[in-house]
């Protein structure tokens, strides 16, 4: 039985939980999206500033919410890469001072292990091998794994995630910000078949496509085209048509490839996790697709697609029960491939 102390600030979302044996006993969470969303995206250094006012709140919070003590604790985690730098250290430096202090075991935890792991807080933990799609504000990937730690990365992004382009075309749209919610809110009720765009390709050097990437360039300079031409009607503007036709084509995309690469692996279970995966039209496909393929999924519960420290906490138990533990000079990483996540557990680590 193990108890993890997890910190979460990647991004602008301070995230403070506990979790033992992969049940929650408590998690809070602090949200900077409606000071952000004045600019229309994440000011780095407002949301340090706010990392740094809210987290220790947060902490009493949760252990407060848990009944655990400190010395009830086995481990103190944080995420320390990718994401931004001076966000990052918040967590990083807070959790490492908390581990010295009550000399506990320091996990450094890769963001993106945290969301792939984010699944098994559902009723259903998926079994091994299975292949995740990740889908968030800054990472679009499928992702096979074969155990705890154990990824290999089939697809990606070639240019924007595609909750970077939610948010680009939510501005383009006059959409408030975060993109994913507010496109879906103005989907409701369009006709998602009215506009036809185009799926992206990513083309290989030696010819033909890449069979699992992902580009949402084209989309969305297509959609940049569609808009001036409607704009220039005399008609009304078809917001809610756009809208859900944008948001189809992006659910299709990632779906289809999702369910293609599963198929050549011959992995039976796709899991969808990342903040875009509380979309609902995306969800609603997935299911559908999957079962008309004879597929089994999975679902990241709502509560723990967008970024959380529960999932980072999940994350670090695993890690603990393997053996790893992070050295507490451990610096932070605004990029970090997954594949090389086994390097924040080195005892010279660095980047």
């Amino acid at each position: 039985m193990s108890t993890v102390l997890a910190l979460e600030t990647s991004c602008d979302e301070s995230a403070a939980a506990i979790v033992r044996d992969g049940r929650v006993l408590a998690s809070a969470i602090a949200s900077q999206m409606e000071e952000h969303a004045r600019w229309g995206g994440v000011v780095p250094e407002i949301a340090s500033r706010r990392h740094v006012e809210a987290l220790p709140g947060l902490i009493a919070q949760v252990l407060a919410g848990s009944g655990v003590a400190m010395s009830d604790l086995d481990a103190v985690a944080a995420t320390v890469a990718p994401g931004l730098v001076g966000a990052l250290l918040v967590a990083s430096v807070t959790a490492r001072a908390l581990a010295r202090r009550h000399d506990l075991p320091f996990l450094g935890i890769h963001h993106l292990e945290g969301h792939l792991c984010s699944a098994a807080l559902g009723d259903e933990p998926p079994p091994h091998p299975h292949l995740v799609l990740l889908v968030s504000g800054g990472h679009t990937e499928l992702v096979r794994v074969d155990a705890p730690g154990v990824y290999r990365r089939l697809g990606r992004s070639h240019d924007d995630a595609a909750g970077e382009c939610f948010d680009k075309v939510a501005r383009l749209l006059g959409l408030g910000y975060p993109g994913g919610p507010a496109i879906q809110a103005a989907a409701e009720g369009g006709d998602p078949q009215r506009f036809q765009l185009p799926k992206g390709r990513v083309s290989r050097p030696e010819g033909g496509f890449h069979p699992y990437d992902f580009s949402f360039s084209g989309l969305k300079t297509a959609m940049l085209r569609q808009v001036q031409a409607l704009r220039a009607e005399a008609a009304p503007f078809p917001l809610a048509d756009l809208a859900a036709s944008f948001e189809q084509v992006v659910a299709e995309v990632l779906v289809e490839r999702s369910c293609r690469c599963a198929r050549d692996e011959a992995i039976d279970t796709l899991v969808l996790v990342g903040g875009v995966a509380a979309n609902r039209r995306l969800r609603r496909l997935l299911e559908r697709h999957c079962q008309a393929g004879g597929l089994q999924w999975r679902l990241a519960p709502l509560a723990w697609c967008t970024d959380n420290a529960a999932m980072i906490a999940v994350a670090a138990e695993r890690r603990l029960q393997a053996g790893c533990r992070s050295p507490l000079d451990l610096g932070v990483a605004a990029r970090l491939p997954l594949e090389q996540a086994d390097r924040l557990y080195e005892a010279r680590a660095c980047f």
